[in-house]
C-alpha cells in the first residue's frame, strides 16, 4: 500500500472490518487519527495498522475493549493485563470447579439428603466470602492473649483457603464446617486453659516446643507415651500454674485435659473435615491432643486411666500427618 494516511472507509476494506466497528474502537480512542481531510473526515496512519493487529488478537482472547483500552492509552502495561487476565481466567476456572464439585456432592446421594446438602453448600459459594466468614468467627473466638503469630497460624489451619480443585467430599466437607462453627456453644473449647492465660507469650512459647515434637512423632506414627514431647507439654502447664512438674501434678494434668473439650466430639468432627478439606496436609489437632494424653497417662503409670475415672477416654489411634503445623494440644 502506497498510501500515506487512509480513510475510515479503506482501512474497513483493507481489514475487513466495518466501518461501525472502527468507528467505535475509534471513538474509544484506540485508533489514533493522523489527520483530518479538507472535508474534516478522519485519516488515519501506520500507527493505526499496528493498533488494529493489536486489537485483533486481544480480542481473541476475549480481552475486554475498556481493558484493551488502557493498554493503549498507556495506562497499563501489556504484560500487566496478561497477568491480570490470567488471574481472572483462575479464578473462573476455580469457581467453576467448585460448582462441578458441589452437584458432584449433590448427585450422589437420597433426595432427603440432596436437600440438606443444598442448603449448606448454597452457603460456600461465594469462596472469597466464605472463608472470610470463618476467619473472622475465629478472630473473635481465639483468647485475645494469643501472640499474634500463633493466633495468625492458628486462624490459618483453622480456616484454610479452600482448594482451587476440590473433590465432592471436600466441597461438602467445606459446607458443613461453616455449619459447626454456627452450632451454639461450639467454640466454648477455646476456653478451656484461662488459668495459663496470665502470662500466655511464655505458656504459648513452652506449648510451641511440645506441640512441634508431638507433630513430629504423629508423623513418624510412633506409638504414645513417656518422652520428650509429654515433658515439654506438662513443663508448659506447670510453669503456667506456677506448679512443680510432680506425680501429683501429672495426674491433676491428665484429668484436666481429659475432660477437656478437645475431646468434644463436635471438635473432633471439625477437625476431621479440616483433614478432608485440605486432603491430609495439616496435622489434626484433637489427633494430636489424644496422642499427649495417652501418653501423659503412660508417664503417670504406665496405663492409660479408663473413660469412667473421668467421663471421657483420649480417641484411639492416630493418623501420619504429611504437613506438620505447631499449635497447642489441649
Amino acid at each position: 500500500m502506497t498510501h500515506r494516511t487512509w480513510s475510515i472507509g479503506e482501512l474497513a476494506a483493507a481489514t475487513g472490518l466495518s466501518v461501525k466497528t472502527l468507528r467505535y474502537y475509534s471513538d474509544s480512542g484506540l485508533l489514533p487519527v493522523a489527520e483530518r481531510s479538507g472535508g474534516g473526515h478522519r485519516r488515519y496512519g501506520p500507527e493505526a495498522w499496528e493498533r488494529i493487529g493489536l486489537i485483533r488478537r486481544l480480542r481473541a482472547l476475549d480481552t475486554p475493549i475498556a481493558a484493551i483500552t488502557r493498554v493503549a492509552r498507556g495506562e497499563q502495561a501489556l504484560g500487566d493485563l496478561v497477568a491480570a487476565e490470567l488471574a481472572a481466567v483462575q479464578e473462573q476456572l476455580t469457581q467453576l470447579r467448585w460448582r462441578e464439585a458441589t452437584l458432584g456432592a449433590l448427585d450422589d446421594c437420597a433426595d432427603g439428603e440432596r436437600l440438606r446438602r443444598l442448603e449448606i453448600l448454597a452457603r460456600v459459594q461465594r469462596l472469597p466470602e466464605a472463608r472470610r466468614s470463618l476467619t473472622d468467627h475465629w478472630y473473635r473466638e481465639l483468647p485475645a492473649e494469643m501472640p499474634k503469630r500463633r493466633l495468625d497460624l492458628m486462624i490459618a489451619m483453622l480456616s484454610p483457603e479452600p482448594s482451587h480443585d476440590p473433590s465432592p467430599a471436600a466441597a461438602l466437607a467445606y459446607a458443613e464446617i461453616h455449619v459447626l462453627v454456627s452450632t451454639p456453644g461450639f467454640t466454648r473449647w477455646t476456653g478451656d486453659h484461662a488459668e495459663e492465660m496470665r502470662d500466655a507469650p511464655a505458656f504459648y512459647g513452652e506449648i510451641d516446643e511440645a506441640a512441634a515434637l508431638t507433630a513430629a512423632s504423629v508423623k513418624e506414627g510412633l506409638r504414645p507415651g513417656p518422652g520428650p514431647a509429654v515433658d515439654a507439654f506438662v513443663s508448659a502447664h506447670a510453669r503456667a500454674r506456677r506448679e512443680s512438674d510432680t506425680p501429683a501434678f501429672r495426674r491433676f494434668l491428665h484429668a484436666l485435659v481429659s475432660r477437656s473439650s478437645g475431646f468434644d466430639p463436635r471438635l473432633r468432627r471439625y477437625w476431621g473435615l479440616l483433614d478432608t478439606v485440605t486432603a491430609g496436609r495439616s496435622l489434626n489437632m484433637t489427633a494430636a491432643h489424644a496422642w499427649l494424653t495417652k501418653g501423659l497417662g503412660l508417664s503417670i503409670t504406665g496405663t492409660v486411666p479408663g473413660a469412667e475415672d473421668f467421663g471421657h477416654g483420649p480417641a484411639q489411634g492416630t493418623r501420619p500427618a504429611h504437613q506438620v503445623h505447631p499449635g497447642p494440644a489441649a
